[in-house]
């Protein structure tokens, strides 16, 4: 073909020139094979595959050329060896790149599953996630939306970027299922403008994974995530003060109670991480005991001693043999009932756990001379409805008073409201209330609640306890209030549907309103008073409240053990109430 393009008619070759050209093959095919070029999976091959095709041609090309020049053939005109260089690429290139492409268009038109979508931002994660899906035969990529007027109308891969503006009618024309968020880097805030400015389109909302998942080996590149819903409460985590949260664990024997339960599993996997000499994991549930404690093992890299053990912690000999065999040093009190109708129908064993239990193990404590102990609390404790929210105010002022009597633990307790995702939220509740075609039940149309993520609460609990001096009440920001209405709907539109109610009645999903249920509260408070405290991470606040002496204490504490083992509900809440008084039941 070279020498017919060089010489202008079609050239038939002979004799010696015959014989070069047939050498042609033998030379390019070992370079061919030292390059990998016959290994490469077609329907993935790109441009650095065509880079690769580049270089193999021109060695060859080269070898080629020396040759024809040295065996003194006269008929092999020099511009014959640059065309035919250029052939060898155009042909080499487009045969392979046509292979691909009947390969994907044919996998497309027999997988019938394949789903519309469209991907929110043009840059380098959106790219990277738009060559994913190139490849999948799964979703089916129709454009590109960003927010940059700049490149607007632009392409890339053959895939236009449009603007927000158009999505609308984008959705309708081609019927598009999904959005992808391909965004890591923006701040949270401006996500959950971006998801509110989704919901309203009906369409499932996904997000592209964080580059340290991806990294890490948990989760594929193109393995879509459905919208984090902490994306929804718009609110940036705070970096942790690293020197704080190494204080009270780096080289110490610690130990976390519940460390089978949403917190307690978190703060075992986070205090593993800053290299404690030993970690007990305190638990009552065999089955929680055994996850948590088979998690950490499997993810441990270095000789930290990790000691499962099964125990109440209202078994005060128990509790006293685990903390003199290992020598605990600091304590996180995380065992406790929490879901609020449960307890309220079951008042003393929820008295007899939350605040008589953290008493034993406070008093073993103390009689151990463990460093530091920290109560999870929690906003409940304030200005308490509940049995559940009283007897974690009733472990509050237990430490509090401890803590004036005895000097050798410091005694600290950590307040904050709901965490997304644990056991006992209604956001896994809502997932598989729309999960099963609902109805999502909402107490009432008007309740609130404060949400923070578990990692982020357990890094601030770990924190406050590096800043406490005894006897501390740390509150954490929980930022603003979240309607569980609002994000039921949120939780709905999101995944693809709509509310159905008297102004859609051919929606998907209905929402159910039950009624506030006993001890509930329509809202929630993190402070018994306004006076508090800034400390050195701004999320976290020194509360000063009022505590009770232990003199006065103590004979209200045997009064209320008294009545909670007998299990008179009614004695139950007057014995609370003289603790409490603003105990409101």
């Amino acid at each position: 073909m070279s020498f017919s393009l060089r010489l202008g008619n079609w050239f038939l070759p002979s004799g010696d020139l015959l014989i070069l050209i047939l050498v042609a093959p033998l030379l390019a095919i070992p370079i061919f094979i030292r390059l990998d070029l016959y290994r490469t999976i077609i329907r993935f091959i790109g441009l650095e595959t065509l880079w690769v095709i580049t270089k193999a041609v021109s060695l060859y090309a080269l070898i080629w050329g020396v040759l024809g020049f040295l065996s003194g053939i006269q008929e092999i005109p020099r511009s014959v060896v640059l065309i035919n260089w250029l052939l060898t690429i155009l042909i080499i290139s487009s045969s392979r790149m046509m292979a691909r492409w009947i390969l994907l268009e044919t996998k497309m038109q027999y997988n019938q599953k394949c789903k519309n979508v469209v991907i929110y931002g043009a840059g380098a994660a959106g790219r990277q996630l738009l060559n994913a899906l190139i490849q999948s035969a799964e979703y089916n990529p129709i454009a590109l939306i960003d927010d940059s007027k700049d490149i607007h109308r632009k392409k890339i891969n053959g895939i236009q970027i449009i603007s927000p503006d158009n999505l609308e009618g984008l959705i309708n024309d081609k019927n598009i299922e999904e959005v992808l968020l391909a965004i890591p880097s923006i701040s949270r805030n401006r996500r959950r403008e971006i998801v509110d400015f989704l919901k309203s389109f009906h369409v499932v909302v996904r997000s592209l994974p964080s580059v340290s998942e991806i990294a890490q080996g948990k989760i594929k590149i193109d393995d879509l995530l459905k919208i984090d819903i902490a994306d929804l409460l718009g609110r940036d985590q705070v970096m942790p003060n690293e020197k704080l949260l190494s204080v009270k664990i780096t080289n110490k024997v610690v130990m976390v109670t519940g460390a089978g339960g949403s917190i307690g599993s978190e703060l075992s996997r986070q205090i593993l991480d800053l290299s404690p000499k030993k970690i007990i994991l305190f638990e009552i549930s065999e089955s929680s005991l055994y996850l948590i404690e088979q998690e950490l093992t499997s993810n441990l890299i270095s000789n930290i001693e990790i000691i499962p053990v099964i125990g109440s912690i209202s078994d005060k000999l128990r509790i006293s043999n685990i903390l003199n065999l290992y020598k605990v040093e600091t304590i996180y009190h995380a065992a406790a009932y929490k879901h609020v109708p449960l307890v309220e129908s079951n008042p003393s064993q929820g008295v007899l756990n939350n605040a008589l239990g953290t008493l034993i193990i406070a008093e073993a404590a103390i009689a151990s001379n463990v460093q530091t102990f920290v109560l999870i609390s929690t906003d409940k404790a304030v200005r308490p409805t509940s049995t559940m929210g009283v007897a974690k105010r009733v472990a509050e002022l237990v430490l509090q008073a401890l803590s004036k009597k005895h000097h050798n633990t410091c005694f600290t307790m950590v307040r904050f409201g709901n965490v997304l995702d644990s056991s006992g939220s209604v956001i896994p509740l809502f997932k598989k209330q729309i999960e099963k075609g609902g109805p999502i039940t909402v107490t009432d149309i008007n309740m609130v609640r404060f949400f923070m993520t578990i990692p982020e609460a357990v890094e601030l609990v770990i924190q406050s306890g590096a800043m406490a001096q005894g006897g501390d009440v740390f509150v954490l920001d929980m930022g603003e209030p979240v309607s569980i209405n609002d994000l039921a709907i949120k939780m709905i539109q999101l995944s693809g549907l709509k509310v159905r109610d008297h102004n859609n009645p051919d929606g998907d999903i209905e929402i159910s309103y039950t009624g506030v249920r006993p001890g509930e509260k329509l809202y929630e408070e993190l402070l018994v008073g306004d006076n508090v405290i800034k400390t050195e991470n701004r999320l976290i606040m020194r509360a000063n409240e009022i505590m009770i002496e232990w003199k006065l204490l103590e004979p209200m504490l045997d009064e209320l053990k008294e009545v909670s083992i007998t299990g008179e509900k009614d004695l139950i809440q007057k014995s609370l109430k003289k603790i409490v008084p603003e105990y409101n039941y």
